[in-house]
């Protein structure tokens, strides 16, 4: 079956030219024109990849995919803007983005990308699998060791976060404003009570730790300690 691509683009003119040059790669294309519509069309149909432009009308292709990850859909996102400045590209990739075209752009990149995308997450998209940590994001549920994890659904939220970032730190406020969808640090210490809660489910009851601390940045998902580790 044909890879199904969603184009999120106001521009029509553009929008056409990237079907067209998708479809003629074998493709199936699907456009929208704003966020909502987007995030509309996702809620009932599956897409093997979205391109997503950045200036959008509404809300912003950062909002899209903010509310994609929030719902629990792990898409593969490639942001295509005329947006293509370096802080641009990592809020993007920090977001969940997993690729960066920035326009003008040739059509045989398009393409060279998404195939490069769907090559890394091919088998990988439904299941991720991190040592003897599993984690389904299609049921929302996950087990270490064969055993089922007893996660709350921000628990979930929070592991799935440290899972698509694996090995990659993440701050408290990318964290907070990913999870609790807010770009203020709440006064209370929230993130790291969940940090210790999904520790006790996660890490406490089987051997080899997953989740660190990183002094003076925040917390990661790997396999192997950081040189620099300090366990709350």
């Amino acid at each position: 079956m044909a890879p199904n691509i969603l184009i999120v683009e106001d521009d029509v003119v553009s929008a056409k030219s990237l079907s067209g040059i998708l479809a003629a790669s074998g493709f199936v294309t699907t456009q929208v024109i704003d966020g909502a519509e987007a995030l509309a069309v996702t809620s009932s149909r599956k897409f093997d990849v979205i391109l997503l432009d950045i200036m959008l009308p509404g809300m912003s292709g950062f909002d899209v995919l903010r509310s994609l990850r929030q719902a629990g859909k792990f898409v593969p996102v490639v942001f295509i803007s005329g947006k293509s400045d370096l802080e641009d590209r990592i809020h993007g990739l920090e977001l969940g983005a997993d690729a960066f075209i920035a326009k003008p752009f040739a059509g045989r990149e398009v393409v060279a990308v998404i195939k490069s995308v769907l090559r890394r997450v091919d088998g990988a998209l439904e299941v991720l699998r991190v040592g003897d940590l599993s984690i389904d994001f299609v049921n929302h549920s996950a087990k270490r060791a064969d055993k089922k994890l007893d996660l709350t659904p921000k628990e979930f939220q929070l592991l799935g976060l440290l899972a698509r970032n694996l090995d990659v730190p993440l701050t408290r406020e990318q964290i907070n404003e990913y999870v609790w969808e807010s770009t203020v640090l709440s006064q209370t210490n929230v993130v790291d009570v969940h940090i210790r809660r999904l520790r006790s489910k996660v890490d406490d009851p089987f051997t080899g730790k997953l989740i660190h601390t990183v002094r003076g940045v925040g917390y990661l998902l790997s396999q192997h300690a950081p040189k620099i580790e300090k366990h709350e």
